[in-house]
This record gives C-alpha cells, structure tokens and sequence, in this order.
C-alpha cells in the first residue's frame, strides 16, 4: 500500500519525480509538447523589469501564466501591446490559439478587447470574484 505524505515545501527532486512522470505520460498519450517559456518584459528608462507577460507556448497554444502592468501603465492600451507581441511570438511558433485566465474585472475587460472570449467560470474564486477562463482564436 502507498504511503502519502502533505508538504508544503517538497524538493526539487520531488517535484521533478511528479513532473517528469507526468511529462513522459503526455508524450507518450498525446505526443510532445514542444513546451517554450515566452516572456514579453516592459523596462523602464534604467532598464529595470516593471512588468510583463510570463507564459509558455505548448501543444499549439500559448498559456499566458501571468500578465503584470504597473500602475503607472494601467489604461494606457499597454496590456493590448503586450498580449498583440506575445501571441505574434505564438503564431510564428505555429500556435493555433491563446488562453489566459483572471479574476480582475480590469484584466477581463482588457482581455476581451482583445478578442479573447470567456469559456469557464468559477464563482467565488477568490472569495467575491469570479475566475474567468478566456480563449483566443490565433
């Protein structure tokens, strides 16, 4: 019988156990991800990292994992710019759609501008807002 054990702080080793077992079952299910970090960096004038896009593209799609714009930015049209260079980088990656998820009725708003739509909701996540998972057509 299997032992189980709750961490909240495991070793790289162990996750790497959960995410290359996993990994060589995708690929032999699915095939290969060709799984590429994309990142989109806004600096300032010194060249410091403000903000930006984190993601990856895999599988033909792009999964953008964090989109970050400073206050000072916010409602000038950069989260559009930003969102427009990153899903470039994915078409000429071969990608075939994007997807993004929040719970910032801003950030909504921003992303359906951008032509994304809603496919998925779960209520109260966190606590009073509504996590909305956005889709995109490349």
């Amino acid at each position: 019988m299997p032992e189980f054990e709750v961490t909240a702080s495991p070793s790289a080793e162990e996750l790497a156990a959960i995410t290359d077992a996993l990994s060589a079952f995708n690929n032999s299910d699915v095939g290969p991800s060709d799984r590429q970090p994309l990142v989109v960096l806004i600096r300032d004038t010194d060249g410091k990292v403000t903000g930006g896009l984190s993601g990856f593209t895999a599988w033909g799609w792009l999964v953008t994992q964090m989109l970050y714009i400073p206050d000072t930015l916010r409602g000038t049209g950069i989260a559009g710019k930003i969102l427009a260079k990153a899903e470039d980088e994915a078409k000429a990656r071969g990608c075939r759609g994007a997807w993004i998820d929040t719970f910032n009725p801003q950030a909504l708003r921003a992303y359906l501008r951008q032509g994304y739509e809603v496919f998925g909701e779960l209520e109260n996540f966190p606590e009073g807002r509504t996590r909305s998972f956005l889709r995109k057509k490349l």
